[in-house]
Parts: C-alpha cells; sequence; structure tokens
C-alpha cells in the first residue's frame, strides 16, 4: 500500500484533493484523468485510476448535484408492500434504471393520494425525475413537482393531473374476462373490488361490467375486498355462506392478490373450483401460476410497462418542454384452471 495511505483505524473517504496529493498532480489534472480525458497521458490515467481503486474512491454524487445542478437520482413512489404487484414493479425498475446508469431513490407511500409532504421529500433529496406506481398526485403535490421542474411518470396508474402516464389497458382486459366467462356458459356474475378503488380497479370493472350488460347480463353481487389476500378470503366466506340459488357462478375479483383469497376460502368452506364457481383475477402476479391457484387472469406487461415510463422519463428529463403523454398497453388473458371448461 502507498506509504502516504492513512493508518487502517483512521480512515477517511478518499477525495479529489486526497488523490492529488498523493499522486502529486492538480485536482483538474485528477478529475480529468478519472473521466478518461485524452489530454492526460495514458501513463498517468492508469496512474491515477490504480490510486483511486487501491483508495477506494468514489465521486462525491453531493458535489456533483452542487455543480450540475442534477442529482443523477430518479425517485421510485411504491404502493403497499404487502401488495406483491409492487414488488414485481420494484425490481423491473431497479433493474432497467440500472442498465440505463440511472440511481434509484426509494420513496414508499403506500395507499392513497400522495400526501404533499411526499412530493417535498423529492425535491428535498433533488431527485431529476419521479416514477410513481401507486396512488395519485394530489393536485397540490402534482403543482409543486411542476413548478419545480420534476417530470412525473405514473405507471399501472392513469395521471390526474400533471404528468405522463403507462398503463396496462384495463377496460379491455375486463371485458375479455367477462367475454370468456360468458363464453364458458356462466351467468351468474360476482364482482370482488374495495369500496375506495382506485382508477385502474375502477377501469378494470367498468371493462367487466359494460362488456356483461351489452350482453344482456348484470352483476348479482359486488363485495369490497380491500385490495388485500384477507379482504379477499372474506368476501369469499360471504360468497360461500350464501344458499346455492343466490351464489354467483363465477367471481372476478380486481386484483390476483384478492382473488387468491376468494378462492381459498371457498374451497375451506367446500365449494369447489371452478366446477361450482369460476375465479378470475387480474395482473399475473407469480404466486398465481401456483398449482394451488392456476388462476385465470390478465398479465401486465410490466417489464415493457417499466421500460416505457424509463423513456418517458428520461426524455421529459432532458427536454422539460415535452407535453404530457399517456401510453396503454394491451394485457395478455392468460387462460388456468380456475375456470371452468366451455359447455360441450
Amino acid at each position: 500500500m502507498n506509504d502516504a495511505s492513512p493508518p487502517p483505524g483512521n480512515r477517511q473517504r478518499a477525495t479529489i484533493v486526497t488523490l492529488s496529493r498523493m499522486a502529486g498532480v492538480a485536482p483538474s489534472t485528477i478529475s480529468r484523468a478519472l473521466k478518461g480525458d485524452t489530454r492526460i497521458s495514458a501513463e498517468t490515467r492508469a496512474r491515477i485510476a490504480a490510486l483511486a481503486q487501491e483508495l477506494g474512491y468514489t465521486p462525491n454524487a453531493l458535489a456533483r448535484t452542487l455543480s450540475s445542478g442534477r442529482s443523477g437520482l430518479i425517485g421510485l413512489v411504491l404502493g403497499p408492500s404487502t401488495h406483491p404487484i409492487y414488488t414485481e414493479i420494484l425490481h423491473e425498475a431497479v433493474a432497467q434504471a440500472g442498465e440505463r446508469g440511472m440511481r434509484m431513490l426509494m420513496i414508499h407511500a403506500g395507499a392513497g393520494p400522495i400526501e404533499d409532504k411526499t412530493a417535498e421529500a423529492l425535491l428535498q433529496y433533488k431527485v431529476d425525475g419521479c416514477l410513481i406506481t401507486s396512488a395519485e398526485l394530489s393536485s397540490r403535490a402534482a403543482a409543486v413537482c411542476a413548478a419545480n421542474g420534476v417530470p412525473v411518470v405514473m405507471v399501472n396508474r392513469v395521471a390526474r393531473e400533471h404528468g405522463s402516464a403507462v398503463a396496462c389497458d384495463n377496460l379491455a382486459g375486463g371485458a375479455e374476462l367477462a367475454t370468456l366467462l360468458m363464453a364458458r356458459g356462466h351467468r351468474r356474475f360476482g364482482m370482488v373490488n374495495t369500496s375506495n378503488p382506485t382508477s385502474t380497479a375502477v377501469e378494470r370493472e367498468q371493462g367487466f361490467v359494460q362488456h356483461l350488460e351489452q350482453a344482456g347480463h348484470k352483476l348479482m353481487l359486488r363485495l369490497d375486498g380491500q385490495s388485500t389476500y384477507d379482504g379477499g378470503y372474506e368476501a369469499g366466506r360471504r360468497i360461500a355462506a350464501l344458499p346455492p340459488a343466490e351464489r354467483p357462478d363465477a367471481i372476478f375479483a380486481v386484483s390476483d392478490i384478492i382473488a387468491m383469497g376468494v378462492l381459498d376460502a371457498l374451497r375451506l368452506q367446500g365449494i369447489q373450483v371452478p366446477q361450482d364457481i369460476s375465479v378470475v383475477g387480474f395482473d399475473d402476479i407469480p404466486a398465481a401460476a401456483r398449482p394451488i391457484y392456476d388462476l385465470t387472469t390478465v398479465a401486465q406487461p410490466l417489464k415493457t410497462m417499466v421500460g416505457r415510463g424509463l423513456d418517458l422519463l428520461s426524455a421529459r428529463m432532458a427536454d422539460p418542454d415535452l407535453p404530457d403523454e399517456s401510453v396503454t398497453l394491451r394485457g395478455k388473458l392468460i387462460i388456468r384452471g380456475s375456470v371452468r371448461p366451455a359447455p360441450g
């Protein structure tokens, strides 16, 4: 190790000044060399790079922010950590951002509208842009982001205020599920949504119900699944307790996590799926394909949604004057064993 290195028990973070002193060159030479500036000789660049590696030098992001006005950080606002869809989005966003050289700052917001303090936190960390995968911006929070030039892109949500959006075609997905269930001979339909649904859930229900009504059918039951497994389980218990003549023979739960709760409750009460009741969901989270659930659902194109979201965000970080844009991507109907076969 270089003799000028500090003792192991008294280490401080290496800086440009540290490297300058140890290499015997100006700080500006260190900075240029580490950026690969060819005005610095190859020998000097190699020597400085080796010294930087030895001392574990990393650029000071704060200093870079102060000098450039950009932090290189992308804010990621996630929904409830108990919902598997947000875990999937998190993994995809971090992976794709890393491939693009972006750094993610995760801010958990949970359910409900994004509060002003969340928007203020994004500004305090000086993020260059923000991906929001849950809830909706309040009017004031949207105004705060817009006034400070922070572009916002909603993923898996529809933008109501400032910002662009990338979402699955929830209306079409709901309609496809209605078509499937009617084609399988179902005529008594139930829905498990929430008492305070998001725009995403509202669209899924609208697509499903409107398609039923066009064919002359109506919902006979609508229950609150609270956007959770437990909520779905309680809804399933209530369905199972109904007399057979008053019980739907097909249930659409607006998310897979709700549908899984419904399935477990029905089976534990002795109701067979799909022989007695068919159950469908939406999202295609990994657990939906497990044999115990074998859930028919609509798969959201999460990888493409996140990629398009980052595309929209990058473009607006480069050119803040670009207009807001909404992108809708078609989901894919995945037919599994939770729906009974077609008649005959």
